[in-house]
């Protein structure tokens, strides 16, 4: 666990540290990665000897989600295999990026992000845990492919990337879900070990299937993956060689045996995974992109490998996994090779490559290997991990008839293989007549063949030494009575696999000649009945409902909106109404006399606000009823509740009053009778449903409220004694941090209405320091009686208003109230634990004090006395939110638990310090932030846009 700690705290920290070094913080991530592997290297050790390494960490027990990690075999060598390539790759990129290309600290970000995730994927034994480690190497794949952004096709790429492995992720959850509740046990092993049955367990296995095949782009599904390769070669090598895609064949791997059984299992990855092995190859053939010939190989090799280990016998699975890290140490460097010439030349079109071998030697010697070993040559590991799928095939097909499908299927894909691997040689190397040797417009340095180079020395050591690795593969293996796979070894003697992999290797030779002169007089194979066509044609449906959908509902109107909405609540919850019999036996209307004045108040100031006709005094009447519910909860024994109603109130009326200052001062015209008949009888609907729904829920309880209980909690598991705010930030903290989340959402959206461009502010920048200068200039100066703009400034930017638009009365009451309310919102924040209060109402009085300010002084005023970034506060106060929610973790606790000291003050008593309050210091923040950012989108944006207009209807009006 503290391997995948450190790289997510790594992937957090790695944008600055490149933006300060460059591409040197490549080869710092490369040694922290292969320092990574070094780790899981010393904890193989035990594990291949027998001991099984179990981390297991509370999270969420009542929903049997924990963090459990598992070092076994199979998950060992999988980790091996994503720390070294990825140091290898994040070598490579050393020496590929440029120190001046643009979004290289964000693709390092990112990369690091996609490595943890896909290392926590490995070895994340409860499924749930699995499952979010899938989708978060989902989501970095997106940004990874997408990193150019500046290209449609990356982008459309990226797009359809995320589509397809989304669908089948969340497939796979409900799979899952499925398997947990069918086996009694989240844990994977567990499962294993005891695989339930039944028809549930059935379309369990098939709906995780569905999850596995669509991330490894197997037929129907693996029309993603060609396109992807727009992304960057680093992403390309580690991504689609050796990482994502074999998550779902590690998926699968884990699968096969406990549910080989399951009816159709065997023949639908077998029959699938051979679809995929022969169009992967056929398409290879037709490509004249080098670097789209490796990618519809990879399609191909990922067929072959599902279809190996998709036979469901031990047997079967371990020359699948020889087959697969033989791929990917033979693939990722032919990717890293692509990369380099695009990189020298800018061209990846092998009819237009001509005598790159002559002057890459190197490169050219690291690409030989590397295709070699893929095409099954001898001795590279690709030929010995061939010569194992073929021996275990033959074993298995006595007993197993789809292990002799596969066998067909291995063979004539691997002669395709053959054939486009000499293709890419040829095309990428070559020098051919009548093709003028491509120049060289970008000399790379010679290191960066080292990665690649690193990569074809392993596929030579596992090919001469092949017999290291099979015990460690070997122990992936289950007890079975099946029988033993053979010995990995380069020499078995004169056998029927052997004289396969010589008529292959034949073959392939003799095709590659027809294939190329075909490939280019063949029209193209038609796109109609493809898995692309079927995504295109499902996405434009898609949109074309949504635009009709989104024409109808959509129109404009508020009041349409809102009489949708409110249909909607009273026909539903109306109708739920009806159907309970369950009221309560007595209603009392009223608790308290002095609950009639107050509701008299309310209900005045809601028909008179029917009536009005301007909106500045249907706001102030309906903020009135708002009120009057503060009052109300006051007297009921709920002053928090109370006092943030009253701040929510208030702060809404003056966001609501910013916005109407753009809008005509009156109401449209009234409607026509029927429109407003049907608005009173909604009303009226709405009145009465909502209060039968306050009565029914009274009186259907017949329980004891949870309720009752908090208090208790409050003190003991809190250690505070102001239930609402120790329920907000301890009891139900997880709901708050949604609600954060919420805020964060609104103000981005509210800010994303007005600004044009950013939400930063971009006015010039007054400082506090530059305003006392201004004003001690302006004190300066002789006051005149008759002269308004000598008066004494009370605010930093009073110098910058107008004289017709000051208020000294307005200036002194802020100058006087702004640092009470700041000194009252930060007592409120440090007492609410104990007494009324809390992060929410105090940021809300900050809040107001920037409010008062920006009232009297414009903003300027704003702008001067707070210069910081309202995101940047919203995000500061949600990260801090979020420590605290995890920190409790490295503890041994649950998420978001307290913990607390009482700090012995003497004669002044006991002072108690209560981690949540650092939490609640969070939401103070994003209340914070989210005034000030409405503050300047509704406030300060629109005052410019008004003088602006102003100020061109004047230039206009002069001429």
């Amino acid at each position: 666990m503290g391997v995948i700690l450190l790289l997510a705290l790594v992937s957090l920290v790695t944008h600055p540290i490149v933006k300060r070094l460059g591409r040197r913080a490549f080869l710092l991530l490369a040694a922290l990665m292969a320092a990574a592997f070094g780790v899981f290297v010393t904890l193989a050790v035990p594990v291949f000897g027998g001991a099984n390494l179990v981390e297991h960490l509370e999270w969420i027990p009542a929903l049997d989600v924990g963090i459990t990690l598992l070092l076994d075999p199979l998950s060992a060598l999988f980790a091996l295999l994503v720390t070294g390539a990825g140091a290898l790759v994040l070598l490579y990129c050393a020496f590929y990026f440029d120190d001046n290309e643009l979004g290289i600290p964000r693709f390092a970000a990112v990369f690091m992000g996609f490595a943890t995730s896909m290392l926590g994927l490995v070895i994340a034994d409860n499924v749930y845990l699995l499952f979010v480690f899938w989708e978060a190497t989902t989501v970095f794949s997106f940004l990874l492919i997408g990193h150019v952004s500046r290209l449609r096709t990356a982008n459309s790429a990226a797009l359809q990337a995320l589509m397809i492995t989304t669908l089948g992720g969340l497939s796979m959850l409900v799979g899952f879900v499925l398997l947990v509740h069918a086996g009694g046990t989240p844990l994977l092993s567990e499962i294993i070990a005891n695989p339930p049955e039944g028809t549930i367990v059935t379309v369990a296995v098939y709906l995780v299937l569905l999850g596995a095949l669509s991330k490894s782009a197997i037929f129907p599904l693996h029309f993603w993956l060609p396109g992807a390769m727009a992304a960057p070669t680093p992403v390309s090598a580690y991504l689609h060689a050796a990482a994502m895609v074999k998550a779902g064949v590690y998926l699968i791997a884990r699968m096969s045996e406990p549910f080989s059984d399951v009816p159709g299992y065997r023949w639908t990855l077998v029959i699938l995974g051979g679809i995929t092995m022969l169009v992967g190859g056929f398409r290879a053939l037709r490509q004249f992109d080098i670097k789209l010939i490796v990618a519809q190989g990879t399609v191909s090799q990922l067929g072959l490998l599902v279809m190996v280990i998709g036979v469901g016998d031990p047997r079967a699975t371990f020359a699948g996994l020889v087959l697969l890290f033989a791929h990917a140490v033979a693939k990722a460097p032919l990717f890293l090779a692509v990369g380099i010439v695009d990189y020298s030349t800018g061209v990846r079109d092998l009819r237009r490559l001509s005598g790159i071998g002559r002057r890459f030697r190197g490169l050219f010697v690291v690409s030989l290997v590397a295709a070699a070993s893929m095409a099954g040559v001898p001795p590279f590991f690709g030929f010995v991990a061939k010569e194992s799928a073929f021996t275990e095939l033959l074993e298995v097909g006595l007993t197993q008839p789809a292990a002799y499908v596969a066998l067909a299927f291995a063979v004539v894909g691997s002669i395709l293989t053959v054939s486009y691997m000499i293709r890419f040689l040829w095309g990428a190397f070559a020098s051919k007549p009548g093709v003028p040797d491509t120049p060289i417009e970008t000399r790379v340095s010679p290191a960066i063949v080292i990665a690649p180079a690193l990569f074809a020395a392993i596929a030579v050591l596992f090919g001469l030494a092949s017999q290291l690795l099979d015990p460690l593969v070997r122990g992936t293996l289950p007890e079975t009575t099946l029988g033993s796979p053979e010995y990995l070894s380069l020499w078995h003697g004169f056998t029927l696999p052997l004289a396969l992999s010589a008529a292959i290797l034949a073959l392939g030779t003799l095709l590659f000649f027809p294939a190329r002169k075909l490939a280019t007089t063949l029209p193209p194979p038609s796109e109609r009945f493809s898995g692309s066509h079927v995504y295109w044609l499902a996405t434009r449906t898609l949109d074309t409902i949504a635009v009709r959908f989104t024409s109808l509902t959509q129109r404009g109107s508020l009041p349409f909106y809102l009489a949708v909405i409110l249909t909607v609540v009273v026909v539903t919850l109306g109708g739920t109404v009806l159907s309970v019999r369950q009221w309560p036996e007595e209603i009392a209307l009223v608790s308290s006399p002095v609950d009639i004045p107050i509701a008299i108040v309310m209900i005045v100031a809601a028909l008179f606000a029917m009536r009005a006709r301007t909106r500045f005094q249907g706001g102030l009447l309906v903020g009135v009823t708002g009120y009057g519910m503060a009052t109300i909860f006051a007297l009921h024994g709920a002053p928090d509740l109370a006092l943030t109603q009253l701040l929510v109130e208030t702060v809404t009326l003056i966001a609501f009053v910013l916005v109407i200052r753009r809008l005509p001062a009156h109401m449209a015209e009234r409607p026509k009778r029927a429109p407003r008949f049907f608005r009173l009888a909604l009303g009226l609907g709405v009145g009465l449903v909502l209060g039968a729904v306050a009565v029914v829920s009274l009186g259907a309880r017949i329980a004891d409220p949870i309720s009752l209980g908090f208090p208790q909690l409050a003190v003991e598991g809190g250690h505070g004694y102001n239930v609402v705010n120790v329920t907000l930030v301890d009891i139900r903290a997880w709901d708050t941090m949604g609600e954060l989340s919420v805020v964060l959402a609104a103000a981005t959206g509210v800010a994303s209405l007005v600004f044009l461009n950013t939400r930063v502010d971009q006015s010039p920048h007054l400082s506090r320091r530059a305003a006392r200068d201004a004003t001690r200039a302006h004190l300066l100066r002789v006051a005149d009686p008759e002269d308004p703009a000598s008066r004494m400034n009370w605010l930093l930017a009073g110098s910058y208003l107008k004289p017709e638009r000051r208020s000294i009365i307005l200036e002194v009451v802020v100058r006087l109230v702004f640092h009470g309310l700041l000194i009252l919102s930060v007592f409120l924040l440090l007492s609410g634990h104990n007494a009324p209060g809390g992060g929410f109402a105090a940021g809300l009085v900050a809040g107001l004090a920037l409010v008062a300010r920006y009232l009297a002084g414009g903003r300027h005023e704003l702008r001067a006395t707070v210069s910081l970034d309202a995101g940047r506060i919203l995000g500061i106060g949600l990260a801090l939110a979020v420590t605290m929610a995890i920190v409790p973790l490295f503890f041994g606790q649950p998420a978001l638990a307290s913990s607390w000291v009482d700090v012995d003050l003497g004669p002044f008593g006991t002072l108690p310090l209560v981690t949540s309050t650092l939490f609640d210091i969070g939401v103070y923040l994003v209340v914070f932030g989210l005034v000030l950012d409405v503050l300047r989108s509704l406030g300060s944006e629109i005052d410019e846009h008004e003088e602006a207009d102003n100020a061109e209807f004047a230039e206009e009006a002069s001429k």
